[in-house]
């Protein structure tokens, strides 16, 4: 691991990162990389992951880079692959374009490469330095670490609330209680994930479409996923109705009438049955393990109370994206979690803050769960 970072390393480092961001929410089931190939003080080709996962970053750098890529640096915010897979490996082409040296920003954790890309950089000659800006790369790429290492994807609550935390009044107006500023990062944070989740509940009430409303990102939408383990999500819904142009998948409890299943399949709809749990519920941690196995990396969560709850109680919030607005509802409006069993303070799940924001008149917080340990 390197011990010092230049200035210069740092800011192509931090070029490479940017890039990278580029990629999150499309590119799943692989990880968001970014690459910045420097030849004397010049840069000479750029690059990020691909929408589906390729071509890969260092491949688009390289072929931008052309000849200028021999003696060059490459900076690249994750090791290069060193396994043949859909395309070949990352670090046989910056071998064959004649890179000199390879910055790397952390190792990758997936088995197929984790020091592999590494070794073969440096046996065939190339100066490797791995860990400039680690810990950013890292969060970049939480999600991919998280279905590889944990078998689910990283799951994010986004939650849009007055002061007192209450998601409507009491007679359920919820639309708006944040303003245009808040609601469009909201639909920046849906354009960054792998998938979104809401529970058949709110599905029910505000038959969402759950797409990617920003100019120049439509096509950024991600995958729309529905708990509903009654199967009470009607084939009229916008989002069974759009199916077919809107990749729609409906999480539900095995054992259901496989002629409304049928149904949904018609629309377009992919169906994931998953064991029923002790409570007659979906069971979520099979379901979410389902959702790695398919690709998932990023689920942003964004309904209701019940289903916030249900995820808090089985462990398996990540991130918290916390939408305040500067008003009061009142006991009696609609809280943005039920309870989940949190009965003494030291059992409660707590969040540490990684970023805040003034958006408009609304307060933005990033949070990640705290390791209980």
């Amino acid at each position: 691991m390197v011990t010092s970072v230049s200035t210069t390393d740092l800011a192509h480092m931090q070029a490479a990162l940017s890039l990278a961001r580029r990629g999150l929410g499309a590119v799943w089931p692989n990880p968001a990389v970014g690459c910045v190939i420097v030849k004397d003080a010049r840069v000479v080709g750029r690059g990020w992951t691909a929408k589906g996962g390729r071509p890969h970053a260092e491949t688009i750098a390289l072929a931008q880079a052309g000849a200028a890529a021999a003696g060059a640096t490459a900076f690249v915010t994750l090791e290069p692959c060193s396994h043949h897979g859909k395309t070949g490996p990352c670090a046989d082409a910056l071998i064959a374009a004649g890179i000199g040296r390879v910055v790397a920003a952390m190792e990758d954790p997936d088995p197929r490469v984790s020091g592999r890309g590494v070794e073969r950089l440096r046996a065939a000659g190339v100066a490797v330095d791995v860990g400039c800006c680690s810990e950013a790369a890292a969060e970049i790429n939480a999600g991919f670490f998280l279905r590889i290492g944990g078998g689910r994807p990283l799951v994010t609550l986004k939650l849009a609330t007055s002061l007192d935390g209450r998601i409507a009044t009491r007679s359920g107006e919820s639309q708006w209680i944040t303003g245009p500023s808040a609601r469009a990062a909201g639909h920046r944070l849906r354009a960054e994930n792998d998938a979104i989740l809401v529970g058949s509940g709110t599905a029910l009430a505000d038959n969402p479409e759950l797409t990617c409303r920003l100019a120049g990102l439509e096509d950024r939408s991600p995958v729309r996923l529905v708990v509903d383990g009654h199967l009470r999500l009607p084939l009229t819904a916008r989002m069974v109705m759009t199916a077919d142009r809107r990749p729609t998948w409906l999480i539900t409890r095995s054992g259901n009438d496989p002629e409304r299943l049928r149904a949904y399949a018609a629309c377009g709809v992919e169906i994931i049955e998953v064991p029923m749990a002790a409570d007659g519920k979906v069971d979520l941690p099979l379901a979410f393990g389902e959702l790695a196995r398919r690709g998932l990396t990023r689920v942003l969560v964004e309904g209701g109370a019940h289903m916030a709850a249900a995820l808090m109680r089985h462990d398996l919030i990540d991130r918290l994206a916390w939408f305040r607005a500067p008003l009061l509802l009142g006991g009696d409006a609609m809280p943005a979690l039920v309870s989940f069993g949190a009965d003494r303070l030291a059992a409660a799940p707590r969040f540490k803050r990684l970023a805040v924001a003034e958006l408009g008149g609304d307060l933005f917080e990033y949070l990640t769960r705290e390791d209980p340990g």
